[in-house]
């Protein structure tokens, strides 16, 4: 972990989309706040929310002259409100963290710290999974410790959201395609296919709260619909997207069974 002076800290602005998100988003912030790296902005779009979550961006804006926050005239979905944070950012580096999930205090220190040491561009940690209620579970998913390159990424869909930094000074201002879903995996596929790669930090520094209405298992939905994701979003052909998709699930029932 390298220490650095205030003055020396590459600003790094932190990209959270909310929509009704008042029952977590509190925490979400706190985890903001109590961050040992210091030197950041954080940036919230809410999506239309019709609960207290524009209170609570309210209150937190005017308290604190690092925390800025916008509202969507129409609900746009997360991809589209994290696009917003993205080209209102100032920061060297951007990081992402969703209004339910939770960072730990030390997570920005020590992945920044190694992206100055080592001069990584992109990188993504490992994260737990914890309950509606904010308790620990057993599912950790490992960054693992070989760097990821388009075609692993391919094979999987391991970087979590709320772990990854890149160097946007390096690899330029990159934007979420416009769909409702996997819009993250998209565009950590576009900076890999410039042909950078993304490093891994394999230590739990991230939680992601889980929903249990949304399954874990893998179903022929699931399996079609990420079939269409690379058609549509990678241009391959069905006989490249059907084999990475068996590639994906092969991999998602390893990592299933390893639980």
């Amino acid at each position: 972990m390298m220490n650095f002076s205030l003055s020396e800290l590459p600003l790094v602005s932190i990209i959270m989309p909310a929509y009704n998100s008042g029952e977590y988003i509190d925490e979400a912030i706190k985890s903001v706040l109590s961050q040992s790296y210091k030197n950041y902005e954080l940036i919230i779009i809410d999506d239309c929310s019709r609960d207290s979550t524009f209170e609570i961006l309210k209150y937190y804006s005017e308290k604190y002259n690092n925390i800025f926050y916008y509202k969507n005239r129409v609900n746009r979905g997360p991809g589209s409100s994290r696009n917003i944070g993205i080209k209102k950012s100032t920061g060297e580096y951007i990081a992402f963290l969703d209004s339910d999930d939770i960072w730990k205090k030390h997570k920005l220190k020590i992945q920044i710290g190694l992206m100055e040491k080592n001069q990584w561009v992109f990188t993504h940690t490992s994260f737990r999974y914890i309950t509606q209620a904010g308790e620990k579970t057993d599912i950790v998913v490992n960054a693992g410790t070989n760097h990821i390159s388009y075609k692993d990424l391919l094979y999987k869909t391991d970087i979590g959201c709320l772990t990854v930094v890149y160097n946007q000074n390096v690899i330029g201002k990159m934007y979420m395609p416009n769909i409702r879903r996997k819009q993250d995996y998209a565009l950590w596929l576009s900076i890999l296919k410039k042909g950078y790669k993304s490093n891994p930090i394999n230590k739990v520094l991230a939680y992601y709260r889980y929903n249990p209405n949304l399954s874990l298992e893998i179903s022929y939905k699931r399996i079609r619909n990420h079939i269409t994701f690379l058609m549509e979003t990678q241009k391959l052909d069905i006989v490249k997207s059907t084999y990475y998709t068996l590639r994906w699930l092969s991999n998602g029932l390893k990592r299933m069974i390893n639980k």
